[in-house]
This record gives structure tokens, C-alpha cells and sequence, in this order.
């Protein structure tokens, strides 16, 4: 299959699970994670269309980005993020997914070089594994509170990954939750970053807007040995 038709298959099962759920798939935005792939996918996915990239590496994220500074892509941020690197972070990404404590929202705030906004989510951990990224669903709401104190970022909604071990769906409905919290302190924190290849359309039916999507997509990553 191409990567054509299989952007346009992933597309068409996004729109399908949003009518399901009674929503518009316009409402949805779909976030294509190119881990590993070469800048020249990333040129292909935009000549199909394609606007919103995501990447876990920041020096993958930085590479990409500089080579390809020309095309109109929003950059995602999706991996943990590391207060050592928020400098380098903040200069790649259009939006940070992986907020995680205040020890890193404070860099990300520090890193900032001009008046230009940062969109971040604040990542939630939905295990009982304290190992896990994310804060976990009992400190959203004063992470949540200082982020908001914090004039170089917006604060735009949570972001979270499903465990292993549970139905996706009861761990979005947990994160569904967790994110009525967080726009009840900031109206406009109205994004929840949920659903992944295997998963997407649970998300979607927990009121995911935004999903990431890589290798059914982009196929398989490259062998990087």
C-alpha cells in the first residue's frame, strides 16, 4: 500500500468513528508521527496534504525542522521532554504534549527567546506506575494552575497514552474526566491529545482531538542499526 492510501485509509476510519460517535470528523485533527523516517516523508506527507507532524526526539524534531523550515507544518512535541533540552524543545516545536511537572514548564518558560507563545498539554499518567510519564491524575490541577501563571505558554488542554494492561476505553474515560478539570480552570484548554495507532477510535469516542498516528501512516520506521 502507499503512503497515500494509507493516509487516506487512516483518514477515512477517523471519520467513520467520529460519526459514530456523533461528532464531526473536522473537529479532529490528526497529528502524523514520523519517528525515525526521513525528512523527505515528512516532504511527501505534506505534498498529500499533511500539516501536523509529530516527533518524541528533540534532536530529531530540531533536524527536521531546519530541513524543512520552508513547508507551513505545525510541529508536535510528543516524547518526554527533559528540562535540560527545553531550550532546543521550544525552539523546534509549535506545541510541547509531554508537560509532565513543574520543573519542566518552568524551563520551557525560561527558554523563552521572544513574545511568541507556546502551545503545551499537560501529559497524565493513567497507570499506577509512578515510572510512567505524566503527572498523575490527583496533580493535574495544580500543575494545571502553574502553567497558567506562566505568561510564555498557553495551556491548551492534556495529553495521555493508553496503559497496556487496560481497556483503552475506560483509561480515555479517566482522561476524559481529568481534562473537564483542567477547562474548568482555563475555558479555552479545550484539547485532548489521545489515541494512537491501535487505539485512535476509542479516543475518538472519549473525545479525543487530537490523535497520533505513525506507522499506519508512514509504515513501517526504518531499521536504525
Amino acid at each position: 500500500m502507499t503512503l497515500a492510501a494509507r493516509l487516506s485509509a487512516i483518514d477515512t476510519r477517523i471519520a467513520d468513528a467520529a460519526r459514530r460517535a456523533g461528532r464531526r470528523p473536522e473537529g479532529i485533527t490528526r497529528i502524523v508521527v514520523t519517528k525515525f523516517h526521513p525528512a523527505s516523508l515528512v516532504r511527501e506527507l505534506h505534498t498529500l496534504g499533511v500539516t501536523q507532524v509529530g516527533e518524541n526526539r528533540q534532536q530529531e524534531l530540531t533536524a527536521k525542522r531546519e530541513e524543512l523550515d520552508e513547508l507551513d507544518l505545525t510541529w508536535h512535541f510528543i516524547g518526554q521532554a527533559q528540562s535540560n533540552k527545553a531550550g532546543a524543545i521550544r525552539r523546534a516545536a509549535d506545541v510541547v504534549h509531554s508537560v509532565d511537572r513543574v520543573k519542566i514548564a518552568d524551563s520551557l518558560h525560561r527558554a523563552a527567546v521572544d513574545d511568541r507563545l507556546l502551545d503545551v498539554l499537560l501529559q497524565v499518567n493513567l497507570t499506577d506506575d509512578p515510572g510512567r510519564g505524566g503527572a498523575t491524575v490527583t496533580e493535574v490541577d495544580a500543575l494545571a494552575e502553574h502553567v497558567l501563571g506562566l505568561d510564555t505558554l498557553r495551556l491548551r488542554g492534556v495529553m495521555a497514552v493508553a496503559p497496556l494492561d487496560e481497556e483503552p476505553a475506560s483509561a480515555f474515560a479517566r482522561l476524559h474526566e481529568v481534562a473537564a478539570r483542567v477547562r474548568a480552570l482555563e475555558p479555552d484548554a479545550s484539547w485532548i491529545s489521545a489515541g494512537m495507532t491501535g487505539d485512535f477510535e476509542a479516543a475518538i469516542d472519549a473525545g479525543a482531538t487530537h490523535l497520533r498516528i505513525g506507522s499506519a501512516i508512514t509504515g513501517p520506521r526504518p531499521d536504525r542499526g
